[in-house]
């Protein structure tokens, strides 16, 4: 039984965001249904939502690309109500971004990420099982930084530390009186954040591990779903990494470059054993990642006494009848959901004690 908080957006003003100029829709604290051709704007509403959450897209890594054509700035305004009603604003412009909670400047990125938790399942997602470690770190670094503010901070030391051993490791390179002391100094604050960061994700995927091949399970009806975190810090002490570091010293200095550390994690998802990576077909692929987001409402819930939002952006344009109904079927009514399709006939209603209908078309969004 749930006894915490429950995270609603209760509506959303946007001015020349995307494709949008002006838009304000206020939503069901259930269920969303966004529905109209490919193209008409869909994704982009949602990418509102995830943007005003997190301060960053899910397609692009430029703010400025967010600005509606020939404009020169944007805004995303939402109401989230917890235990009670807060305003959130996030403002882009040519000078940057200014976040902003009840009218009040926010000025530490820290203190806003993991105010309002988002999971997001996007078509694009299904790139990241194949995709490089490190778009699999990055999935790792949204999802725990909306669980722990605190990782956000020692995410940040830890590479400014990164960088700053580099750059020193260079300097004992070309001079070889260099003192090592300095070098042991940024070696020992790089582990110290090594083993908190690791620490995070390791419990993290523990965590995923406890639900997410049931969840698969129910909805594809086999399969052992499993992910395995690797880590050159995960379950040591800090004097076995040190040590390590020691024997990797000549091989650093030739290489002028940190060879070990959490910049190097990775997280693999196994499928009765198998790496789907290097097995998975594209549709065990795609279901093994709408389980893992399906696993982590249970596990935020868990940790923050709190659902988050959930969006599932073009969710069923691959699934049968069948698989749908499953994941709707599993779908929290209190967790407030986004859904977005380009057939509203594969969303059956019924399952839902209160939605609202979004049809979406290049003219605009109404409320249907």
């Amino acid at each position: 039984m749930f006894f915490g908080v429950i995270m609603k957006i209760e509506n959303i003003k946007i001015k020349k965001f995307r494709s949008y100029d002006h838009l304000e829709l206020s939503f069901s604290p259930e269920v969303n249904i966004l529905y109209g051709k490919n193209g008409t704007g869909k994704t982009n509403l949602v990418e509102s939502l995830y943007f005003l959450a997190l301060t960053k897209s899910f397609r692009l890594n430029n703010d400025k690309f967010l600005i509606k054509k020939n404009e020169i700035a944007a805004t995303v305004e939402g109401n989230i109500l917890t235990d009670v009603s807060t305003n959130y604003k996030i403002t882009i412009n040519e000078e940057g971004k200014r976040i902003e909670i009840d009218k009040t400047k926010v000025k530490k990125m820290s203190e806003y990420i993991s105010r309002i938790n988002v999971i997001l399942f996007n078509p694009l997602d299904s790139k990241v099982i194949n995709d490089a470690p490190a778009v699999r770190r990055r999935l790792l670094n949204v999802e725990i930084s909306q669980l722990y503010k605190e990782y956000l901070v020692y995410l940040s030391n830890y590479d400014k530390v990164l960088k700053q051993r580099n750059t020193y490791l260079k300097v004992v390179y070309t001079n070889g009186n260099a003192s090592k002391d300095y070098l042991n100094i940024l070696t020992d604050k790089l582990i110290e954040y090594g083993i908190k960061i690791a620490e995070y994700r390791n419990n993290f995927i523990n965590s995923i591990n406890e639900y997410i091949t049931d969840i698969y399970k129910n909805i594809f009806l086999k399969g052992e779903l499993r992910l395995r975190y690797s880590s050159d810090f995960k379950n040591k002490s800090a004097d076995e990494i040190r040590e390590k570091f020691r024997e990797l010293y000549i091989k650093e200095i030739s290489n002028g470059k940190t060879v070990i550390g959490i910049q190097h994690d990775d997280i693999d998802f196994l499928l009765d054993g198998n790496k789907l990576k290097d097995w998975g077909s594209v549709g065990q692929i795609k279901n093994s990642i709408i389980s893992f987001k399906l696993a982590e409402i249970i596990v935020f819930e868990k940790i923050k006494h709190e659902f988050p939002i959930l969006i599932l952006d073009d969710l069923f344009s691959e699934l049968d009848k069948e698989k749908i109904e499953n994941i709707l079927k599993m779908l929290n009514h209190n967790v407030q959901t986004f859904i977005t399709t380009t057939d509203i006939d594969n969303v059956n209603t019924s399952l839902f004690n209160d939605y609202k209908i979004f049809n979406v078309t290049e003219d605009g969004i109404k409320e249907a």
